[in-house]
């Protein structure tokens, strides 16, 4: 049994929040130790509310449809319910882009350039980990309905 395969099966391993966390974590240490150049000054840094409060409500919108549908949030989990209404009409992982515009919102507020390098590195963190082996288990799980749902929603946006 390979290490990918233990984890889908026992659900151990960081979820997203705790990336989520550490990114945060990433972007503050490197705002105090490596800050780079400040190129956005206040008040312009409060418009990182924007993207940040747009991704606590995507996270909320997904999380809310989850429950309501009886299903699991918990990457590698099986799902029982395709969930394709409401913040999954936009995105198939919702959840993933609105963790990626908390972090966007963050960096903005900070206002210096390296914390903007921690944005792209979970992105692809998310998509890889997790995006990617997610969908084929979708796949396998509910066939032509996970089709004509992908072939007509985005991945991200």
């Amino acid at each position: 049994m390979t290490d990918k395969d233990k984890q889908a099966t026992t659900g151990k391993g960081m979820l997203p929040p705790t990336y989520l966390l550490l990114a945060i974590v990433a972007m503050a240490a490197l705002r105090l130790v490596l800050p780079g150049s400040r190129f956005i000054h206040f008040p312009w840094m409060l418009l990182g509310l924007a993207p940040a409060g747009l991704g606590v409500v995507l996270n909320l919108l997904a999380d809310g449809a989850f429950k309501r549908h009886q299903t699991t949030v918990k990457p590698f989990e099986a799902s029982t319910t395709l969930v394709v209404d409401g913040a999954y009409a936009i995105s198939r992982h919702p959840m993933y882009l609105g963790f990626t515009l908390i972090l966007l919102g963050l960096a903005l507020f900070l206002g210096a350039v390296t914390p903007f390098l921690v944005v792209p590195v979970f992105a692809l963190l998310m998509e890889f980990k997790f995006i990617r082996v997610e969908e084929p288990m979708m796949a396998a799980t509910f066939g032509d309905a996970w089709h004509a749902y992908q072939a007509k929603v985005r991945r991200w946006i």
